[in-house]
């Protein structure tokens, strides 16, 4: 039976993960240049998180003004209805995508264009495939930011996590020589995705050598890792330190400005170009996803506690349909 309703998740107020319940609200209607895309999974990502706490209040009260508020970034599903004047999709493609710098994925519906969608790799399930999307910003950050290239030295922190095990991958077949800080239990996983040599974060050794790029998804010691680069080496920064916002932005900008080992920070704002390179690398077998949980939709308050736990081995997925 149709209805013009739909399950979301949801949360009233800032605060920790039981703030997060999944309610109903009115199912979207595609605009014109709008898909209609029938959620089948979404995977949790930290600015989501930060988000519902309230730690980037101004701008996700700019994006969604009141409560309740929305969370998920990105997803996989199948086109179900398109807006008016679309063409090329189709009903009933598979397809994964985000919906750019705002959330509202973990729903049952979505209502998104085009250029945030690609074709899903046709060897993945879609909720396995819910682990990759953030492999874009991995894409971003080492082939189009650092232009990493064949023999060059590569550091990843946080080597096990979303964009980390996909960064591993991606900088191995890249040509590059990839070196991954993780926890001590995921050391085999970083090796086994392709790092060259791993080390537990908690006890690395004191001269890790030299790097012409660093990916840090850590967002913590900025400038006792700059050094560790090479005189043209660059670093590139997704994630910065939550109690310390404006002095970590304050020195990436001084950084790009300044010298030539350069700190570049960016925030991810994928579209289908991007989503298409990454079902390249997957059908390729160059990138495969690595899924640390699943969790039904009504447990998404346990799927934001595990990541915030930390921990994580690759992704924390929620399956939607």
């Amino acid at each position: 039976m149709e209805t013009n309703q739909m399950r979301a998740a949801l949360f009233d107020r800032y605060g920790p993960p039981e703030e997060l319940y999944v309610g109903t609200v009115p199912k979207p209607v595609p605009a014109p240049g709008q898909v209609l895309v029938r959620v089948h999974a979404v995977s949790v990502n930290g600015g989501e998180v930060h988000g519902r706490t309230g730690r980037l209040r101004l701008v996700t009260g700019l994006m969604q003004r009141g409560f309740p508020k929305r969370v998920g970034i990105d997803l996989t599903g199948e086109i179900v209805a398109l807006g008016p004047g679309v063409t090329g999709p189709k009903a009933g493609d598979r397809v994964w995508g985000a919906l750019g710098r705002t959330f509202g994925s973990a729903a049952e519906y979505v209502a998104i264009r085009p250029r945030r969608l690609a074709p899903a790799p046709a060897g993945l399930d879609l909720v396995t495939a819910a682990a990759l999307p953030v492999g874009t910003t991995a894409i971003t950050a080492l082939r189009d930011l650092a232009a990493l290239r064949p023999g060059e030295r590569l550091l990843v922190r946080g080597g096990s996590g979303g964009v980390g095990v996909v960064a591993v991958q991606l900088g191995r077949a890249l040509g590059a020589h990839v070196t991954a800080l993780a926890g001590a239990r995921n050391l085999d996983l970083v090796r086994d995705l392709g790092a060259h040599e791993a080390y537990d974060y908690a006890a690395a050794p004191a001269d890790l050598g030299r790097f012409d790029v660093i990916l840090d998804t850590a967002g913590t010691e900025h400038a006792a890792f700059r050094r560790l680069l090479t005189p043209s080496g660059r670093m590139v920064a997704i994630a910065f330190d939550q109690r310390r916002i404006a002095a970590s932005l304050a020195y990436i900008a001084a950084s790009a400005v300044h010298g030539r080992r350069r700190v570049r920070f960016f925030s991810g704002n994928p579209t289908t170009r991007l989503f298409t390179d990454l079902t390249r690398y997957v059908d390729s077998g160059a990138v495969r996803p690595v899924v640390d949980t699943v969790f039904p939709f009504d447990d998404i308050a346990q799927a934001h506690r595990t990541l915030e736990k930390g921990g994580v081995r690759g992704k924390v997925v929620v399956r939607i349909a």
